[in-house]
């Protein structure tokens, strides 16, 4: 997770702010729809802190904005007026200072009105960070894609308390010299904002962070989940992988299949998942390709591969590579 860094932004040129929001969350296209009706002036207060980005941000006046694909989950809450938006093909769906809306980060994404009284607290997630945060929670991966309901009710407990948090750690790391900026905190900060989002809103294992279980894995399971760690470019089988935890083939897959969530070789393809992201996110586009990454960790079939990565990820693997250059 990385440093924190805080803009307060103004201007009453559209150009000028859709550059900014394109510098500081997503490539866009604005347009006032009534310029009469009010003077468009924009007010954009936003702070990065690692794979968080969080702004206070209003217009003036109503505008028009379409995006492609986010990349990123993203979280709308408005204080007050209204945002009507669409995502991929799904309808029209409305944040209001009563309900967030939370895009996913697949989907053409379209605004279209952000009323000219709305300010609304605007949060960009990184897809990676917050699943990899899921995964870590639940002490397994997590097999399917972190799909969450897309409303969100900002006026009792957790939503309210979560948009409450985002507010004040954004208002914190604005103020120059807050502790918000030392690292020691905003990495903290950072990971309280993930965990908080994933306990307040709907997805499917939500309710497994709410009330954990008090089972903990056995020790043939850590034993070979440890071995697949240490050595993922092994050639693992179930029947190796059962000697080195040393219980029977049926037992490791049973044992798996209730404490990790699936297979023994689910969860090799897994690990691997991860280190070809890892592998993709540290290499330059023109050093290597992603079929040569995909085939070294052992995906021969692509169209499978490419698949379960953007389901996992967010993005594609493609797209991963190019954002490392």
């Amino acid at each position: 997770m990385g440093a924190v860094d805080g803009s307060s932004f103004r201007t009453g040129d559209v150009d000028e702010a859709r550059e900014e929001l394109d510098a500081r969350y997503y490539a866009n296209r604005m347009d006032v729809v009534d310029r009469e009706r009010r003077p468009f002036a924009a007010r954009f207060d936003t702070v990065a802190l690692g794979p968080l980005v969080i702004g206070d941000l209003s217009c003036g006046a109503d505008v028009r904005m379409s995006f492609g694909e986010l990349g990123a989950y993203h979280l709308n809450a408005p204080l007050s007026g209204r945002m009507e938006m669409r995502q991929g093909s799904g309808p029209p769906v409305v944040a209001t200072a009563t309900e967030a809306l939370l895009l996913d980060p697949a989907g053409d994404t379209f605004l279209d009105r952000w009323t000219g009284d709305c300010r609304t607290l605007s949060v960009k997630i990184g897809a990676a960070e917050l699943r990899d945060r899921l995964e870590r929670l639940l002490g397994r991966p997590a097999s399917g894609p972190l799909a969450f309901a897309p409303r969100l009710d900002i006026t009792r407990g957790p939503g309210l308390s979560w948009v409450r948090f985002a507010r004040q750690v954004a208002f914190e790391a604005l103020a120059g010299e807050g502790l918000a900026r030392h690292e020691l905190v905003a990495r903290p900060l950072q990971e309280a904002l993930l965990n908080g989002l994933l306990l307040a809103a709907e997805h499917p294992w939500r309710e497994a962070l709410a009330h954990p279980g008090e089972a903990r894995r056995p020790a043939p399971v850590k034993r070979a989940m440890d071995a697949v760690r240490e050595r993922p470019e092994h050639p693992f089988t179930t029947t190796e992988l059962a000697a080195l935890a040393r219980v029977s083939v049926r037992r490791l897959q049973e044992s798996f299949r209730e404490y990790v969530g699936m297979s023994p070789m689910a969860y090799v393809r897994e690990v691997r998942l991860d280190r070809v992201r890892e592998e993709l996110r540290a290499a330059a586009p023109d050093e290597v390709t992603v079929s040569e990454v995909a085939w070294r960790w052992g995906f021969a079939h692509q169209g499978r591969f490419a698949a379960r990565y953007r389901e996992k990820y967010g993005e594609s693997p493609s797209h991963t590579l190019r954002a490392s250059g």
